[in-house]
């Protein structure tokens, strides 16, 4: 599997996992709601939470209007992993033409900052995948 990354190694994401939860959602707008409450329920003690939280929301906003996962009968797969020093979110779309890329939108723009807002916010992050479907993934290290 080829891995996409913005400071993420190639293939090696550098943590083993301790704690792991991943769950299923209907690709609906109101499943973004759901995702933000799963995760901020299994993260409610760690430091990175709300940062994790907004997180999984834009990955999850990114899936329902820009792939396959959005359209009717779509779905998409969130998983949350929690270790010693930190956590990483990722979503699994099923898939688009374009691939995931941070960009740069005008001033007034109201969309286009997803994922330099994902850049922002996590230590590391990435993606893997092809357009039949790609997992971005979003790790948050503690100091």
């Amino acid at each position: 599997m080829n891995m996409h990354t913005s400071g993420v190694r190639s293939g090696k994401l550098g943590f083993s996992t301790r704690m792991r939860w991943i769950r299923i959602f209907p690709g609906h707008r109101e499943q973004s709601r759901v995702v933000r409450a799963f995760v901020a329920c299994l993260l409610a003690d760690h430091q990175a939470a709300d940062d994790a939280v907004s997180v999984v929301a834009e990955l999850v906003a990114n899936a329902l209007c820009h792939t396959r996962s959005g359209l009717p009968g779509g779905a998409f797969i969130v998983e949350v992993r929690r270790w010693r020093t930190g956590v990483a979110v990722s979503v699994s779309d099923q898939g688009a033409l374009r691939e995931p890329a941070a960009g740069d939108a005008e001033e007034l723009a109201e969309g286009g900052r997803g994922l330099r807002t994902v850049e922002a916010l996590a230590s590391r992050w990435g993606w893997a995948g092809d357009a039949s479907g790609r997992t971005v993934i979003a790790v948050f290290e503690q100091p």
